[in-house]
């Protein structure tokens, strides 16, 4: 049985996934680059610093990767905020992983005031016993310094804890930094993609997950 439990946020706790890509297709749009919506979305689950030179040369994102990150985060928080709702199974899930006596994490490529508003959203905000954004650490996923920071918080070892995310990102990133990590489809990003990612197990969600719960890796028994 797993003493921890580190989770990502966008598409894993909250449906978020397309207004993200809403919001990063319309900011390269209005900064003159044609960055269509399913291009934006093949890379949500990664913060801007890994995000932007995916669709724009160096000099580029020196010229104007700053503002366009500020302006997306803007209109994201005015037009797209208020539209994210939590996945509802979520609240249940981690309140069950908790009586069980399994530690809980955040580890997120959101930056932290947007987390912030995201763990409100979803009603968690005070079940975690450590929270990790992009500004805590040097580099987003798929880096491993989120998952990598998440364990140092709660104090375990990789080998003791598992990583859950909706994302490819999540998976590379926490096998990365050695810990094993659990799928779900909620975000979107298909089965085969988390599954060459690195995930062990696919869940459709965190309904799924708790679904399954008792005979996971976190149970006693592992057959579902």
């Amino acid at each position: 049985m797993s003493k921890s439990a580190i989770f990502d946020v966008d598409g894993t706790l909250i449906d978020s996934v397309d207004l993200h890509a809403l919001a990063w297709h319309e900011a390269f749009v209005q900064f003159g680059h044609n960055v269509t919506f399913e291009q934006a979305r093949s890379q949500i689950g990664k913060g801007g610093d890994n995000l932007l030179p995916e669709f724009l040369t160096p000099r580029q994102i020196d010229e104007c990767g700053p503002a366009l990150e500020e302006w997306r985060g803007k209109h994201f928080k005015s037009v797209y905020l208020p539209l994210v709702r939590p996945f509802s199974a979520v609240p249940a899930l981690l309140q069950r992983m908790r009586a069980n006596g399994i530690k809980l994490a955040v580890a997120s490529s959101a930056k932290k005031d947007e987390l912030d508003a995201y763990l409100q959203i979803a009603e968690v905000a005070d079940i975690f016993d450590a929270i990790v954004s992009s500004e805590d650490v040097q580099s987003s996923k798929p880096a491993p310094d989120v998952f990598e920071m998440a364990i140092h918080k709660l104090g375990v070892s990789p080998s003791d804890a598992i990583a859950i995310g909706d994302s490819p990102y999540d998976a590379q990133a926490a096998t990365c930094a050695g810990l094993r990590a659990l799928g779900l489809l909620s975000g979107g990003f298909a089965e085969e993609a988390l599954r060459e990612a690195g995930c062990t197990a696919i869940y459709t969600g965190p309904g799924g997950l708790l679904a399954c719960l008792d005979t996971s890796v976190f149970g006693l028994s592992r057959s579902c």
